[in-house]
């Protein structure tokens, strides 16, 4: 009977113990925190980032004007040389013989015509006393036009004389740096043929690239960027910052059948010459006006196959996914172009243990102003055309 007891005692208190481990493991797990903020909202510039390079805005070939021997070179290879400064001297020897020759034709046409008047003047005597016939008069006058049309052609021999032997000195036309000589000393050069070495301009210098038909009408119906006179910055391949400041000059007028693209170009001063023509740069072109833009952390978007999504937090403590359109990158922030809402609650912090649909407990944050480095180059990551985006304020 004892037995009996205990056994049914027993009994009930394994139900007991039983029932009481199935109520605890019905109970619902605590909600997962997470931090949430409203989007930051701030006045950006969004900007177009090109591949380029940069080119001599003058380039001139150095040819003689003079066949000839080529005397003297004035310049070491790669100096920097200036407008009218001799480069080469070619033999002027035969260019001075044949001036100083027709210097003396001068002078005989000279002595001649002085010849002829003085026969006039005696005609014209001679006639006043019936000494001599009109005839003779004319024939003397007509003897004066053509030693005077003798004189002409041979000062104009002369002058081009003077020329060539000015020619023989090969002056630069440009100023700017000098390639190397591709004539040594004691070659013969023909006159508007040989090449004896070529000038680029140095300062101010060009920067040349193209840009799609898309962007181009993006511009043109914003009426934003890619005009004259537009800023743009530029960096070299190892540089971090957009250091080298610019403005737009040119912009072609037809778009390339081939390519489908636009040529653009923008003017760069370079007063200590260390950009070089050939050298390839990235170019930042503002893509639009200062406009008002929600930015949130990238590390708050969710990639759900071709989507983008937000989570954001309901009034009730669930968790909505909102697809988004992404736009340029600010900093360690992205430009949402449309999705959500300036009220809605971002979920920012711990969003990989966020659910959709899922009751979590937020907590509030706040998205903080990227801080930018002026002209500090920002990579875009999977970011549409317009590559980056900056304040409004460093922009202007």
């Amino acid at each position: 009977m004892y037995f009996k007891s205990f056994a049914a005692a027993a009994a009930g208190l394994v139900l007991l113990l039983s029932a009481c481990s199935s109520g605890e493991s019905q109970q619902p797990p605590p909600a997962p925190p997470v931090t949430v903020a409203a989007p930051l909202v701030q006045e950006v510039v969004d900007w177009d980032d090109y591949v380029g390079r940069f080119e001599a805005i003058q380039r001139v070939e150095v040819k003689p004007r003079v066949t000839g021997y080529l005397q003297r070179v004035h310049f070491r290879d790669g100096d920097y040389v200036r407008a009218g400064q001799t480069l080469f001297t070619v033999d002027a020897r035969p260019a001075q013989a044949q001036l100083d020759q027709a210097r003396a034709q001068l002078a005989r046409a000279e002595a001649s015509l002085a010849n002829a008047r003085t026969e006039l003047e005696r005609s014209k005597t001679l006639a006043a006393s019936r000494a001599a016939s009109e005839e003779e008069v004319e024939a003397r006058e007509a003897a004066v036009r053509t030693g005077l049309a003798d004189v002409n052609a041979a000062r104009a021999a002369v002058r081009a004389n003077q020329l060539t032997v000015g020619f023989t000195s090969v002056a630069a036309p440009i100023s700017g740096r000098v390639s190397e000589r591709l004539v040594d000393v004691g070659n013969s050069v023909t006159a508007d043929q040989t090449v004896l070495t070529t000038i680029v301009s140095t300062n101010p210098i060009h920067f040349a690239f193209e840009g799609s038909e898309a962007l181009l009408l993006k511009y043109q119906r914003q009426n934003s960027g890619a005009s004259r006179g537009t800023p743009v910055r530029i960096r070299l391949q190892d540089e971090s910052t957009y250091a080298h400041a610019g403005t737009l000059d040119f912009v072609d007028t037809t778009i390339g059948s081939a390519s489908g693209t636009v040529r653009a170009r923008a003017v760069v001063q370079n007063p200590d010459g260390f950009l070089k023509p050939g050298m390839f740069g990235h170019l930042r072109l503002a893509g639009t006006q200062p406009y008002r833009a929600m930015l949130v952390p990238d590390t708050a978007i969710v990639t759900d196959a071709a989507r983008k999504l937000l989570y954001v937090v309901d009034k009730e403590g669930k968790v909505v996914p909102k697809p988004v359109v992404l736009g340029p990158m600010l900093g360690d922030l992205r430009v949402i172009r449309s999705g959500i809402e300036q009220s809605d609650r971002v979920i920012i912090g711990g969003i990989q243990r966020a659910m959709p649909g899922q009751t979590v407990t937020a907590k509030a944050g706040q998205i903080k102003p990227p801080t930018l480095q002026e002209g500090k180059a920002i990579e875009p990551a999977n970011a549409p055309p317009a590559s980056v985006a900056t304040p409004a304020a460093a922009a202007r």
